[in-house]
């Protein structure tokens, strides 16, 4: 799994002109799965974004993590992440997980950080046309892949 975490003042996602999510304060997290994830993956990945200390603290430190500040998140699949520019100009994604595959996996991931988080959080709907907007505090900007766990 590949993530790109943003730290955000406020985020929303809209399909047909509808907002489907919104939040203030928190993390909008795009998320690639590929055919190779597994529930280790999503659990890894999970208790990391929610513990990552990337928000100011009262001295103005990043030091406090979006479970210490109370902020919300939203979940957005994002197959480009796995988007390979190896060869000419014209992106393969052949590493992206199938929708039979990446469906179950994202769902189990939205759970699993809504449970590390302890409250519900807003998400994209899946190979849907979305327009995702966000205001990055900072910015701070995260890329996370869960196959080079540095």
């Amino acid at each position: 799994m590949k993530a790109v975490i943003q730290r955000v003042s406020e985020a929303s996602v809209t399909v047909e002109g509808k907002i489907i999510s919104e939040i203030g304060s928190g993390l909008l997290v795009l998320l690639g799965i590929e055919d190779a994830d597994t529930q280790e993956d999503i659990e890894w990945l999970s208790r990391k974004i929610v513990h990552l200390r990337i928000f100011n603290d009262s001295e103005g430190v990043m030091n406090d993590s979006v479970i210490d500040i109370g902020g919300d998140a939203i979940v957005v699949s994002q197959f480009t992440l796995h988007a390979s520019v190896k060869k000419g100009n014209r992106p393969s994604y052949i590493k992206a997980a199938k929708p039979e595959v990446a469906v179950p996996l994202y769902k189990d991931f939205i759970a699993r950080i809504e449970n590390d988080l302890r409250k519900q959080v807003g998400t994209g709907v899946f190979g849907a046309d979305m327009k995702v907007q966000l205001l990055n505090d900072g910015p701070v900007t995260i890329l996370i892949d869960t196959k080079n766990r540095e």
